[in-house]
């Protein structure tokens, strides 16, 4: 009996310590693993709000800041919004915002600025949500705020936006 419990004994510790490597194994796999969403930046890095959204349909129109600067110097007409992955107020407007965008026809960028701070000295972002019309490379007009029922200090109707898109497209050059 004492001969068969340390067979099993042996087997138990090969298993365990089996199991602990795929484990490291997979763990430091996923500290490696890169977003091209957000331009190949490690996932590890992200801030965690970030990493919940990666896989959202809401947030697949990332713009980074490169891209944002090219389109400025090309004087392009484009929408983009300024967002912060865990902003209470983006959180709740983003899901409502992108399908007021398809609807009027308007591609809206989305560039987070908990992932590229620089932005909100760059483009003079004093609060998120803010929505930007740039015209030929130049702020044209902006939306600061999030949506909201009814308008209020701080935030826009759904059809404040829906105007705001309508207003627009016409400029934007597919």
């Amino acid at each position: 009996m004492n001969r068969k419990k340390k067979k099993y004994t042996g087997l138990y510790w090969f298993g365990g310590t089996l199991l602990v490597l795929i484990g490291l194994l997979a763990f430091l796999n996923t500290q490696d693993a890169k977003s091209e969403l957000y331009g190949g930046k490690k996932v590890a890095e992200m801030n965690p709000a970030t990493k919940q959204i990666l896989d959202d349909p809401n947030y697949q129109q990332i713009i980074l800041p490169d891209e944002i600067s090219k389109k400025i110097n090309n004087k392009d007409s484009f929408f983009v919004y300024f967002f912060a992955s865990d902003c209470p107020s983006c959180q709740a407007t983003t899901p409502k915002l992108m399908p007021l965008a398809k609807e009027s026809g308007a591609f809206l960028h989305q560039y987070n600025l908990r992932e590229f701070q620089e932005g909100f000295r760059q483009y003079n972002i004093e609060y998120t949500p803010t929505l930007v019309f740039f015209e030929n490379g130049v702020e044209k007009e902006r939306l600061v705020g999030g949506i909201t029922p009814e308008p209020v200090e701080g935030g826009h109707t759904e059809e404040d936006f829906t105007q705001f898109f309508d207003k627009y497209k016409g400029s934007v050059k597919p």
